[in-house]
């Protein structure tokens, strides 16, 4: 009998150590120069069917809104706040309250003014996903952008 609980004890783990990891959200990154020395910084969200990624510009009370932090520094200034698409906006049961949202895909777009010819631009953004069924927890994703 110990045996048995033994295999199915090891059985249960090893199952649970294989779950995978839900990702429904994959992040890239790009820029586009402007000229005087002014470049876009371009943020892709590619979401998962069914899967969505949250507004800037959701209230309190709500889901995570997405955010996103650029540190000082010296080869870069940040020019105004990063911008988004229209969204789409509906009514959600489980927050209670109209929410605003991104679907398949959506770029968010942050000017920035070059001091010297190139830069590496480094940042980081908060998100937060949900389908129909669940919410993962906020996400905090470290990114670089080396423009040249």
């Amino acid at each position: 009998m110990k045996k048995l609980l033994f295999t199915v004890f090891v059985f249960l783990l090893c199952t649970q150590l294989h779950a995978q990891i839900l990702t429904p959200v994959k992040w890239s990154y790009a820029f586009k120069k402007l000229g005087n020395n002014e470049v876009m910084i371009l943020m892709k969200a590619t979401i998962d069917e069914g899967w969505h990624v949250y507004s800037q510009t959701v209230k309190d009370g709500g889901p995570v809104k997405t955010t996103f932090t650029f540190p000082a520094s010296k080869s870069y200034t940040v020019v105004g706040k990063t911008i988004e698409p229209k969204p789409i906006t509906r009514n959600e049961k489980v927050f209670n309250m109209d929410v605003s949202f991104f679907e398949n895909s959506v770029v968010f777009q942050q000017k920035i003014k070059l001091k010297t010819g190139q830069a590496t631009v480094k940042g980081t953004l908060q998100y937060m996903t949900c389908n129909d069924r669940q919410c993962l927890p906020p996400e905090d994703v470290e990114f670089t952008v080396a423009v040249k």
